[in-house]
């Protein structure tokens, strides 16, 4: 499975982004997607991630309320609105699919990652 990251930019704080991550093969809509951010000079670390039924979300308790995880199957396609961007949310941004259908922020349970998307966030 291929995992494609796009969407990313650069906006001004309190500005919205979406970002896209759609797979080669639809053997992710078996499979929970997350999303995963590397800020310059930190470790990877979870945004969110969505059940492959798309019924079950959680979020990192810094995103909560700004970002909404969606998905699409049918596009095997899993979307990330970010709203209300902060400088704090400039990163390269990752999806990865799960080896299972359950939405978690263990990223050992990632199997499948993307290439990434720049999010750059002015103030």
């Amino acid at each position: 499975v291929q995992l494609q990251a796009s969407g990313g930019g650069l906006v001004q704080a309190g500005a919205s982004l979406r970002l896209s991550c759609t797979s080669s093969r639809r053997t992710s809509s078996n499979n929970a997607v997350g999303w995963f951010r590397r800020a310059p000079g930190k470790e990877r670390a979870f945004v969110s991630a969505i059940s492959w039924r798309g019924d079950r979300t959680t979020y990192a308790e810094s995103v909560e309320g700004r970002f909404t995880i969606s998905r699409d199957n049918a596009k095997n396609t899993v979307y990330l609105q970010m709203n209300n961007l902060k400088p704090d949310d400039t990163a390269v941004y990752y999806c990865a699919a799960a080896r299972g259908s359950t939405a978690t922020d263990v990223i050992s349970e990632y199997r499948y990652w993307g290439q990434g998307t720049q999010v750059t966030v002015s103030s």
